[in-house]
């Protein structure tokens, strides 16, 4: 398999065990502002899907924020450069976590992102 600038990419979800459940066109994704700013790790978790939303959101860093404006909705097909990176672990069903940086893949089930917030 072949390396991605970020992370391994490939089949994710096969590698982990994970069950699949791919972002559909027209749905939407929570991208942080810092995202595509070079800032290093790319972090991601899903909830489980809501309306258009897919329970996906991304930041770029160490610090997931909570302030209300950290996250602005984007839809899957404006993700931009940040796709080719993020787009095999956005396969992964509600419940998974990513953190990539170059050379480097964590992924991991987290039950507490299905207990809503």
């Amino acid at each position: 398999m072949a390396e991605t600038a970020l992370g391994r990419g490939g089949d994710v979800a096969g590698r982990f065990g994970a069950d699949r459940s791919p972002v559909l066109p027209g749905e939407i994704v929570g991208v942080a502002q810092a995202v595509g700013t070079g800032l290093l790790p790319i972090n991601g978790l899903r909830h489980p899907p809501a309306g258009r939303a897919c329970g996906w959101y991304i930041w770029a860093g160490e610090e997931l924020s909570s302030a209300a404006d950290f996250f602005e909705p984007r839809h899957v097909e404006h993700l931009g450069p940040l796709s080719q990176w993020v787009r095999p672990y956005l396969e992964l069903a509600p419940g998974w976590r990513f953190l990539i940086a170059p050379g480097y893949e964590d992924v991991w089930f987290d039950a507490g992102l299905l207990q809503g917030s």
